[in-house]
């Protein structure tokens, strides 16, 4: 039994998906859903394969500012969150302005960002980077102000400085929580990337599903959205290679 899970764990993502697309195109030629509201998997397929130049080069610019947001919300959620773990005071005094700013769709955070930052890079980084920034702070708070009580005693019985109790105990009880946190992000820092690309710019795959909604080019449409939640796979599959490579204790233990 237990060799045969692995393969089960492999395989019913597979028949999932797979009875997706059998719906979708049960669908589509039951109903006989004209091709500009919907294609059907056959047209997207193609599509895929006849337009993929034009993907990928849309791909690598989302794919550039879906990292580049990765790395700035997560690094600085994770600054901050060592910040309020030792400052109670800065942590009720800031937390709230945070959770408001959170509070505000991306759609409205993504014109105000273009106009302050222009319309290249930096604010398509920028909200990606802000979508990451609120689930990491949170998870990372947590993660550092639970920790095992009878380590902390015996830490504090040693005489370990703060900064000998953060980085040998803190950080390693954090991680879980983190790598939880960088999962959901590793899905945020894609649609980030991609709303910011529908307010001011023709490249990427934000303004590819724009061009080909006005278009009325549905394969096209969707073919880009199979490339980007490929693009959002990859991320989260990366995140999930380094959790395995860096946690390598058991749920509940600080390493």
């Amino acid at each position: 039994m237990t060799v045969q899970r692995p393969w089960r764990a492999r395989m019913l993502p597979l028949a999932g998906l797979a009875t997706l697309l059998a719906v979708w195109w049960s669908v589509v030629e039951v109903f006989e859903v004209p091709p500009f509201i919907a294609p059907s998997p056959v047209s997207v397929l193609h599509t895929l394969i006849d337009r993929r130049t034009m993907l990928l080069a849309n791909l690598l610019p989302t794919a550039m500012e879906a990292a580049g947001g990765f790395v700035l919300g997560n690094v600085a959620a994770v600054l901050l969150a060592a910040l309020f773990v030792h400052s109670p005071v800065l942590r009720a005094m800031l937390f709230p302005v945070f959770l408001l700013l959170n509070a505000i769709p991306v759609v409205a955070k993504a014109p105000i960002l273009v106009l302050l930052l222009g319309n290249g890079f930096e604010p398509k980084i920028t909200i990606a980077a802000t979508v990451c920034f609120f689930p990491t702070l949170v998870n990372t708070v947590r993660g550092l102000g639970t920790v095992d009580p009878q380590a902390m005693d015996l830490m504090r019985v040693l005489s370990a400085s703060p900064a000998e109790i953060f980085f040998r105990l803190r950080v390693f009880s954090a991680l879980p929580h983190l790598f939880s946190a960088l999962r959901i992000s590793a899905s945020l820092c894609v649609i980030g990337a991609i709303v910011g690309e529908w307010i001011g710019t023709d490249v990427g795959i934000g303004a590819l599903i724009l061009q080909a909604t006005y278009n009325f080019d549905s394969a096209l449409l969707y073919a880009a959205i199979v490339v980007g939640s490929g693009l959002t796979g990859a991320f989260y599959l990366a995140v999930v290679g380094a959790e395995r490579l860096v946690v390598r204790w058991p749920s509940g233990t600080t390493g």
